[in-house]
This record gives C-alpha cells, sequence and structure tokens, in this order.
C-alpha cells in the first residue's frame, strides 16, 4: 500500500513513512493510493467479531509490508485494554431505526481514544525498531490533546507537545492536558482560536529545517494513522445494525471533517452506507460549503460545543481531492486561494460528486441545548453537547433508513453545558475523580511561530 499527497509534489510513501511525516512536504495531506473494496460476502464473515478483531480485518490492507499480523494484533489488544466497555463502541437505541455509538469509553473519555490509543502503539513499535526520537507536536481544540498526552506520556523517547486555544476549551478538557506529571507532556495555552493553533502546527511542518531538527511527528487527523483507526467503528455499528444485507447511515458531529472522512473510506471499502451526514454547531462552514459551493471562513463564535469551533477543516481536503479527481495541482489552487483571501469556490463537478457522498445540517446553541434535555426526558441518555448537535440534525434526516448518530463525547467532559440543559451535573468516571485536585502544570504563549518553535527547542533540549 502507497500513500500519496492532495497536492501531488510529495513522493509517495509506505505506510510507516507517512504515518511518521503526517503532513506531506508539498503541505498536502496523504490518502492511500487505492482503497481496497470487499465483497458483501467478506463484510458478511465479519459478524460477531471482537471489536479487535475487526479492526485488524479493516486495518491490514492499510499496513501491509509494514507490520506483520502478529504484531498488529499484539498492538490492537493493546490499544483497546484501557477502554471501559467491553464492547468498546456500544450502540444504545434512540427511537425506530436511530442508534447512538457512544465513542466515550476509552481512557479520556471521547472519541479520539479510538485512533489515538492505536497511533499511539503503532508509532511506538515503528520507533523501537528505528532507535530515534521525536517530537510530537498537536493541536486541540479539546480532546485530540488528551487522547495524545495519553497515549504517549512518559515515554523516553517522545515529547508531545500540545496547543491548544487558550479559554476555549472546557475545563476537564483543559485539566486533562495539564495535570500530567510526566517530563515529556508540555501543555501550551495559546492566545487565538482552534484555527490559530492548527495554523502554526502546520507552519512548524512546512519550516523543513525545524522539521528536520526537532524530528517533528503530528497525531492530529492530518496523519492518515488516525483517520484509518475511525474507519473501524462504521463498521462494527453497520454489521451491528444489520449490514451488509441492509444500507445504514451516519451522522457525524464534526468540525474538522477526519472522522466524517473515515465513514467515506469504509463505504469506499463497500460497506452499504447510505448516507453521510454532517452535523455541525453555529460554525457552520461545512454546512454553507455543501450548500452553496462557497467555502468561506468567517471566524470562529465560541460554542458550548468547543470541540468544532472550527473553521478551517483540515480533513475536507481530502474529500476535495477524490472530488477533483484526485488532481493535486486543482487542490493547491483551492488551498492557496484559501490561505490568501479565506474562501474557495468549489468547482461545480466536483460539488455535484460531494453532494452525491454527503448531506448536511446545522445547531444553534438554542437547538443543541433543547436536544440535551429532551433526549433526557425521553431515552434517559445523556449528551455532550457535540453528540446533542448530531442527533438534532440526525433526526431531521429521519424515516428514511438505518441512522447511527456518533457521541463523541461523555457528557462529563462538558457538565456546565449539561447541567444547563438538563438540572443535572454529570459526574466524572471514578478513576478521574481527583482531576480537580491535580496540580496544573501549563504555559500560556502567544500566537507567534518563531515563540513556539524556540520554546519547543528549549523543552526538547534539541
Amino acid at each position: 500500500m502507497r500513500y500519496i499527497s492532495t497536492r501531488g509534489q510529495a513522493p509517495a510513501l509506505g505506510f510507516g513513512e507517512a504515518m511518521m511525516t503526517g503532513l506531506a512536504r508539498d503541505g498536502g495531506l496523504y490518502v492511500p493510493e487505492t482503497v481496497p473494496v470487499l465483497t458483501a460476502a467478506e463484510i458478511a464473515a465479519w459478524r460477531g467479531l471482537s471489536y479487535e478483531d475487526l479492526a485488524f480485518k479493516v486495518v491490514r490492507p492499510f499496513v501491509a509490508g509494514f507490520f506483520d499480523d502478529a504484531e498488529l494484533k499484539r498492538l490492537i489488544a493493546q490499544a483497546y485494554a484501557g477502554f471501559g466497555h467491553i464492547a468498546r463502541a456500544p450502540l444504545v437505541q434512540l427511537g425506530p431505526d436511530h442508534f447512538l455509538m457512544e465513542l466515550f469509553h476509552g481512557p479520556t473519555l471521547a472519541f479520539k481514544d479510538f485512533a489515538m490509543q492505536l497511533i499511539g502503539q503503532l508509532m511506538q513499535a515503528a520507533l523501537a525498531r528505528t532507535g530515534e526520537r521525536i517530537t510530537i507536536v498537536g493541536a486541540t481544540s479539546g480532546d485530540t490533546g488528551s487522547a495524545a498526552i495519553e497515549a504517549f506520556r512518559g515515554l523516553s523517547n517522545v515529547d508531545v507537545v500540545i496547543l491548544f486555544p487558550h479559554g476555549r476549551v472546557s475545563e476537564v478538557q483543559r485539566r486533562q492536558m495539564t495535570t500530567p506529571s510526566e517530563a515529556n507532556v508540555h501543555a501550551l495555552a495559546m492566545e487565538g482560536d482552534f484555527d490559530d493553533c492548527q495554523s502554526r502546527l502546520k507552519d512548524m511542518f512546512n519550516d523543513f529545517a525545524f522539521r528536520d531538527r526537532v524530528r517533528l511527528a503530528g497525531v492530529n487527523s492530518i496523519n492518515w494513522a488516525r483517520v484509518l483507526a475511525q474507519v473501524v467503528y462504521y463498521f462494527h455499528a453497520g454489521l451491528s445494525v444489520g449490514a451488509p444485507d441492509r444500507p445504514v447511515s451516519f451522522t457525524v458531529p464534526t468540525g474538522n471533517f477526519g472522522d466524517i472522512f473515515a465513514g467515506y473510506i469504509a463505504q469506499k471499502m463497500g460497506l452499504p452506507i447510505d448516507r453521510l451526514v454532517i452535523a455541525t454547531n453555529q460554525n457552520d462552514i461545512l454546512d454553507r460549503a455543501l450548500k452553496t459551493g462557497e467555502y468561506r471562513t468567517t471566524g470562529v463564535v465560541p460554542s458550548i460545543s468547543p470541540s468544532m469551533d472550527i473553521q478551517v477543516s483540515s480533513n475536507f481536503e481530502r474529500a476535495l481531492f477524490d472530488a477533483l479527481d484526485r488532481d493535486g495541482a486543482a487542490v493547491q489552487a483551492l488551498m492557496d486561494s484559501l490561505k490568501q483571501s479565506g474562501s474557495f469556490t468549489i468547482p461545480a463537478p466536483a460539488l455535484a460528486k460531494l453532494r452525491a457522498t454527503f448531506l448536511s445540517g446545522r445547531a444553534s446553541e438554542e437547538e443543541t441545548a433543547d436536544t440535551i434535555a429532551r433526549l433526557w426526558r425521553e431515552t434517559g441518555e445523556l449528551l455532550c453537547p457535540h453528540s446533542a448537535v448530531g442527533v438534532k440534525v440526525a433526526q431531521e434526516h429521519a424515516g428514511q433508513g438505518m441512522m447511527v448518530t456518533l457521541a463523541t463525547a461523555h457528557p462529563a467532559k462538558f457538565p456546565d453545558a449539561v447541567e444547563r440543559a438538563t438540572g443535572l451535573r454529570p459526574g466524572l468516571p471514578p478513576r478521574m475523580a481527583d482531576l480537580f485536585d491535580r496540580p496544573e502544570r501549563v504555559t500560556c504563549v502567544p500566537n507567534d511561530l518563531a515563540a513556539l518553535q524556540s520554546l519547543i527547542l528549549e523543552r526538547t533540549g534539541l
């Protein structure tokens, strides 16, 4: 399996190189050169497998030649051993033909754990072969950072540096990033919003001298391995509700597009996905882009679903690449326009292809809170604000077959919003009960590339 850049100018890489490289040197994102296609019979044969065994089946063709079967099985088993539910991603019925997939039973109570725990194992195994030391720098709107820290904390050959927007994550999210005591963990509260954090991260990757000096590696969803790990739970849910004998649709609360792009890959592999529905909060650039054909940033407005407070959705580039018939130069032109003017117009043929694959909707702050309250009354299921955005949009598309909505975080990560909506303050699991008593370690930093690079060099001793 080879991986190519969405901008067409970087060399094709094998899985291991693509994983450790993260962002391609031409600024693009790596995608598989080809996607393996499964028959209905092959998918049906996976019914009844454990989550770990299913993950092995899905991931195996994408890593062929880098991990052998025995090693891959061992790494997958280690990745999910710490999850708090034996099903890993259990489904809860919300109504006729509508299920919620709970993706918050991992170590940091968010869907990011499914990918980060696996990529942590894969990267550690790769580093053990070479003896190299790397610096992982990640940008987070709240959940990626804590999941990355949990996956890499305490490792002697990794420094993990996380940029998060100062004052724009929940207190639980912040404390999950700032309370780990391991010396290789560096939590940086950066002035600005998530898009600023993500921009500075990309700037570091595009500064090749700095990138090579610190052996920079990325674990944001720009890293293909992150997306790959998320493909698994689409198969898990689909098989659980009747695939491949009947199609299933998914509604995904998303800001950065990586989670729903994983569903698109599952669809390309042969999982009979009818509709992929993008659910956005008031920062609705993805919904607007699909409806109007214009991708235009308008500034981030803070919301009760902060992990979706994003205007520059990195993984949308991967979907554009396919919609533009894998024309790297065309993608580059659109990305240049976005950088220069904050917008681009999706060419009509590409827009038609995107609309044939993706639907979209949005939820206001009031609608999100109302959905949390209503679902609690009607089903006893307590939703985080992001999951509530998904449920609200999913219910707008009800009555058209089986729907699975992704519940992306535990409600206890956003207790203030949940309490305002329901009067109930969700508690953290026992293993995190002392989170608010732990001392924090955090450094406030400006939105300045040179200052960030200087700090990272100082912290890593490179």
